[in-house]
């Protein structure tokens, strides 16, 4: 890989896990896009933001733990209910048709962006 494909990629996650630190998730909405513009299916781009979100999410998730941003009583049902719906998506990830993903996600993306300026 070239210096500069390599600083691109480095530079685009940066972004991504500020994004996602900040907001408290919303990288994954920006890693797709960009990893479509950079080439990716989109199979490979969906598959490869969950998968770079994973320490992004885990490294704020300890820094708001630690600063008592988190209630304890809504931490393990939640938690266990995103895992049990991640193993699911991931699953149906590979089964369904890549246009209705790609579908699916610019709906989501479009009704999140209503829902924050509304």
């Amino acid at each position: 890989m070239k210096g500069t494909k390599l600083g691109v990629r480095f530079l685009g996650g940066a972004l991504i896990g500020a994004v996602n630190g900040l907001l408290g998730g919303g990288g994954g909405m920006l890693a797709v896009p960009l990893l479509r513009a950079g080439g990716l299916p989109a199979r490979n781009a969906h598959a490869t933001a969950i998968a770079v979100i994973l320490p992004a999410s885990a490294v704020s998730g300890l820094v708001y733990l630690a600063g008592g941003f988190v209630p304890p009583g809504t931490l393990v049902p939640v938690a266990i209910g995103v895992a049990a719906g991640g193993l699911l998506g991931a699953k149906l990830l590979n089964v369904l048709p890549v246009r209705a993903v790609t579908l699916a996600f610019g709906v989501l993306m479009l009704l999140a962006g209503w829902r924050m300026l509304v």
